[in-house]
């Protein structure tokens, strides 16, 4: 450890606090909005601080209560989890700062309890070391979730509150069958000791299967799609954003891990052709994705369906982490960048479409009526979030993009470097679609509704840093080196 760090419990801290903060705001709701707040800025500090700790040490284990496996629960923290922590405490400040102008007073008191339990579901998934803790924070921060999700009223989000719950719970079911026949099989739920244990056979092929499907369905790859777009698009700006940009990410972290620390070392697992199924699903999420949001008409549906086309990228690496039997770390170092880059490209872009629904009344894309000349920051900020996410330079979306496409050139796959490349032509035509609207008259005028400075900013914020990961390769690379998953880095020669 950092000799400049105090001893602290760095990852029970980023669990504790925020669930603490929950249950302030909710006790005290005139003092909710500066609690939320507080504890979102200080849930950064603790990331760094835990960061530095891991650099130090690789991996931090942390018994709770004293207690470590395999009797009592366990907190784990390295390169990989904190590639997580630290997209959702960005992109958790961002939206934290951009609630407090977007709720009115009445509707916050009811936020700030909600996001603060959701900050902390998300924490300790991303902190856990065994099957069944993470079976619990999944379910927690799907319960959060949906309760955000339903918090506008209204029919249309009620009913995309009932859709993503009903998939939830589904998804949850069929991955907490696959965690008990992995129990029966070993009798551990830790994953270190998973590792150790467990044999390649039926028992894991069928725990594999079932794990992989209630995580496909709750990370809304397709055809386990049909919840998210409905869901997303119905749901407040800052909730949207937060539902796109991390909690969807929460079951694809549980899928890599267990794919790269348990499935991907076992020996005859890869003639199962189970990465090349995640491959052609996500294949096919990216081109019915992109092709989906190129033809709405509304700006927050095809944000989502842009969410349905970039999650596919990140299943584009399955077939490539186990070619050959070889899996190649090159791959999953660009699912890494992938997922800061499309976490704070795509808030910045459900945050631009909050402003843009706030200002007009409507998100409807052809009556936009030239908002270039009177929100010239929103335009900014979807603009720069646009084309990280059509992938092109020098930003985020672009290196990890180029990373992925290296790998599949290098291995030769060249149906998923023409998808790449079909893909990315897709979603800079959707983008463009938007952005040439916005220096256009509607057919007819209406009233306009300011939009707080606040609001602005912090979308403009976060579609900045999005850019500005694409500068910063150099070093942020090096350090990704070491976050590519134990099973992964013992199987490459």
């Amino acid at each position: 450890m950092s000799p400049v760090l105090p001893e602290l419990p760095w990852a029970a801290l980023l669990i504790l606090l925020p669930l603490s903060g929950a249950t302030a705001a909710a006790l005290w709701p005139p003092a909710a909005r500066a609690i939320g707040l507080l504890t979102t800025a200080a849930g950064l500090l603790l990331v760094a601080g835990l960061g530095a700790v891991v650099a130090d040490a690789d991996t931090l284990r942390h018994p709770v209560g004293g207690w470590g496996a395999p009797l009592g629960i366990e907190l784990r923290a390295d390169a990989m989890s904190l590639v997580f922590l630290a997209a959702t405490a960005l992109v958790g400040l961002g939206v934290a700062v951009y609630a407090d102008s977007y709720f009115e007073r009445a509707q916050a008191r009811g936020f700030w309890p909600l996001w603060l339990f959701l900050l902390g579901a998300l924490n300790a998934l991303f902190l856990s070391a065994d099957l069944f803790n993470l079976y619990v924070t999944l379910e927690l921060m799907g319960l959060a979730a949906v309760a955000l999700t339903a918090f506008s009223g209204g029919r249309a989000a009620l009913s995309g509150a009932m859709r993503y719950l009903l998939a939830t719970l589904l998804g949850s079911l069929i991955y907490l069958l696959g965690v008990t026949l992995l129990y029966h099989a070993t009798g551990t739920l830790d994953l270190t000791l998973l590792a150790e244990r467990l044999e390649h056979g039926p028992a894991s092929r069928t725990a594999l299967g079932l794990m992989g499907a209630g995580l496909a369905l709750k990370t809304a790859l397709l055809p386990f799609h049909f919840w998210l777009p409905p869901a997303h698009s119905s749901a407040p700006a800052p909730v949207s954003a937060l539902l796109s940009a991390l909690v969807v990410k929460a079951s694809f972290y549980i899928l890599a891990r267990l794919w790269l620390e348990l499935f991907a070392p076992l020996s005859g697992l890869e003639g199962a052709g189970t990465g090349e199924v995640l491959g052609w699903l996500g294949m096919a999420a990216v081109l019915w994705g992109s092709w989906q949001a190129l033809r709405q008409s509304r700006i927050k549906l095809l944000v989502a369906y842009s969410t349905v086309a970039q999650i596919g990228y990140l299943f584009l690496a399955f077939p490539l982490l186990t070619a050959a039997g070889l899996p190649d770390p090159a791959a999953w170092r660009a699912v890494l960048w992938l997922v800061l880059a499309h976490a704070l490209a795509k808030a910045a872009m459900f945050l631009a479409a909050g402003n843009l629904l706030r200002f007009g009344g409507h998100d409807r894309i052809p009556d936009l009526d030239c908002v270039a000349q009177r929100l010239p920051l929103t335009v900014a900020a979807f603009a720069l979030a646009g084309i990280s996410i059509a992938g092109l330079p020098p930003t985020g979306g672009f290196i990890g993009k180029w990373l992925l496409l290296e790998a599949a050139l290098l291995q030769g796959r060249w149906d998923l470097v023409a998808v790449m490349l079909l893909g990315g032509l897709l979603a800079a035509g959707y983008v463009f679609k938007v952005v040439g609207h916005f220096f256009t008259p509607a057919a007819t005028g209406h009233a306009a509704r300011p939009v707080p400075p606040a609001m602005e900013w912090t979308a403009l914020s976060l579609a900045i840093l999005a850019l500005l990961l694409g500068l910063a390769p150099a070093w942020l690379l090096p350090w990704l080196e070491s976050a590519v998953g134990p099973g992964l880095t013992e199987a490459v020669p």
